[in-house]
């Protein structure tokens, strides 16, 4: 029987200044947030979850908080699922001055992630270190399903690495917020399914079944 990681990327940010706010504390979730973690505690309510994890960082923890309800759990901290260390390095500027601050960087982040000189943590040590998060959650837990509540890039990075695909895809198709990415490990991981909130219900991309 296979184990199944759902990864979700938590709700959107209030962030009306438009910061990386990468691992800063006090970016909770907007109204739009709260109703779109609402969603994926819906969606999720019917599978046989057994454990909720969830970044340290608090827009994870308010979106694990809400899905893991339904189930009668609460969220475990998950460190090793935490923001990549790049966003860090921009924490507290605006998106739009980073240029100003590190001139060439976010254009150089946006041709090829694969290739950051400056990164204090490159995208295949981002992918390591949520994917052998991932491996070890099903290792804790055979057969069964279990949800991890991380960011954009985290859960991108280990999708691609754990799915065998090439790192350099990693602006493809990224996950939206809230969007649940299941994963089901057996003999390898494979990606089962995508689905994600929309303003009319949810969208399903990809459907497989366990």
């Amino acid at each position: 029987m296979s184990s199944v990681v759902h990864l979700v990327r938590h709700g959107e940010v209030d962030n009306p200044d438009q910061v990386v706010y990468a691992d800063l504390a006090g970016f909770g979730l907007s109204d739009m947030g709260r109703r779109q973690a609402t969603w994926a505690s819906a969606h999720l309510a019917a599978h046989p979850i057994t454990a909720v994890y969830a970044s340290p960082l608090d827009r994870a923890r308010e979106t694990a908080h809400a899905i893991a309800l339904p189930h009668g759990l609460e969220p475990l901290v998950l460190p090793e699922v935490t923001e990549w260390a790049l966003m860090c390095r921009w924490a507290g500027l605006p998106w739009a001055d980073l240029d100003i601050h590190f001139p060439g960087e976010l254009g150089a982040y946006l041709r090829d992630p694969v290739a950051l000189d400056f990164a204090p943590e490159s995208v295949t040590e981002l992918a390591l270190r949520v994917g052998r998060a991932v491996d070890d959650l099903a290792d804790r837990h055979p057969g069964q399903e279990v949800v991890v509540v991380s960011h954009q890039d985290p859960i991108q990075a280990a999708r691609l690495q754990l799915t065998g695909r090439h790192l350099g895809r990693l602006h493809k198709d990224k996950p939206r917020h809230c969007e649940v990415i299941s994963l089901a490990r057996s003999e390898g991981w494979r990606q089962a399914s995508r689905v994600a909130p929309t303003e009319a219900g949810r969208t399903t991309r990809t459907t497989t079944d366990f």
